[in-house]
């Protein structure tokens, strides 16, 4: 169910599942919208109250003058936890969505009880060649705004016309990265479940070493899933959320070469 909360001054559009149990936060991936999260919303509601925003520019939500950037965007989502009375939440991001995580567990420690990370590099170098080619050469611009232009147009409060000027934000941000460093995830108190594919456009040693440089935290590299691994393998994903928001042992954590390192599901 779709609704619209005012978080910060911005009229922030969410899907919602499910009404009882503690809150979890859906953080979506860049240019797409709470829509990706069709296979997870449903599943996490058996247990919990869950709520998916879409940021500033993304889907339903208008866009906002100036730049953007991920604090920016964690500042807005910490708005949009505090309307709705959600922290501390169980927070959960992919791609973009989960740089947004990483900075708003580190801003608002006290919104981000538990905290997943699917697919996110946190610097430049953590990237794929071929997902660094994306933000890097033209041609891969053109192929990003082929993804992203047919969900922007349809849905946002802009119209149609103003996706230029969104992609232009994103791609100024994508090419920055993170803002963060290695060294800038020790200070994150939640614990975290780091989540990637094996295909995936991140380096599964990148995710191996922001594992370890959080204080608390857990790492599953998935096999025979790329970027998309929500919607890939979306029970295998939706079991290693449940018992991991759940605070239990995740049931399986698969090594960066596909082996089950703990079995028990």
């Amino acid at each position: 169910m779709g609704s619209y909360v005012m978080a910060g001054g911005l009229r922030t559009y969410y899907e919602q599942w499910g009404s009882a149990g503690e809150p979890v936060i859906l953080l979506h991936g860049g240019g797409v919208t709470a829509d990706t999260w069709q296979a997870q919303g449903p599943a996490l509601a058996a247990r919990y109250r869950v709520l998916a925003p879409e940021r500033r520019g993304h889907g339903r939500t208008p866009d906002v003058a100036g730049p953007v950037s991920y604090a920016a965007m964690a500042d807005d989502t910490a708005a949009f936890a505090e309307a709705l009375d959600l922290g501390p939440a169980r927070v959960v991001g992919w791609s973009d969505g989960a740089a947004v995580g990483l900075h708003l567990a580190l801003r608002r420690p006290d919104l981000v009880g538990r905290l997943v990370v699917i697919g996110a590099a946190i610097t430049r170098d953590g990237d794929t060649p071929a997902a660094r080619a994306l933000i890097d050469d033209p041609a891969g611009h053109d192929m990003l705004a082929g993804w992203f232009r047919p969900l922007y147009a349809p849905l946002s409060p802009d119209g149609p016309d103003h996706f230029d000027t969104v992609f232009a934000k994103l791609l100024a941000m994508w090419a920055g990265g993170s803002g963060l460093t290695m060294a800038d995830l020790a200070a994150i108190t939640a614990p975290t479940l780091v989540m990637q594919g094996d295909d995936d456009g991140v380096r599964p040693a990148h995710s191996a070493e922001m594992a370890a440089a959080l204080p608390d935290a857990q790492l599953a590299v998935v096999p025979g899933t790329s970027h998309a691994l929500p919607v890939e393998k979306p029970d295998l994903v939706n079991g290693l959320l449940m018992d991991f928001l759940a605070e239990r042992q995740p049931p399986k954590l698969l090594g960066m070469s596909g082996e089950t390192i703990t079995s028990g599901w």
